[in-house]
């Protein structure tokens, strides 16, 4: 039987503030620099980041290289 991944979930920002210990103004800052993965708009005013690309960036956080799957849901 083949192993099946946990899906993967949509962190709002207040997670993804809690989890990383960054400022809104940083965070967003470093979204613009390449060196933190870009949010996904998850309906018309709703957007969140991947749980795995939070999670890949807390776990090297200066090898981050910003060409992950992101990818903006129209």
């Amino acid at each position: 039987m083949a192993s099946q991944s946990p899906p993967d979930r949509f962190l709002r920002l207040n997670s993804v503030l809690d989890r990383t210990g960054l400022s809104r103004a940083t965070l967003y800052r470093k979204i613009a620099a390449g060196t933190f993965p870009h949010q996904v708009k998850i309906a018309d005013r709703c957007c969140g980041w991947r749980e795995s690309e939070v999670a890949a960036w807390l776990r090297d956080p200066g090898g981050f290289n910003g060409s992950g799957p992101s990818t903006v849901a129209a």
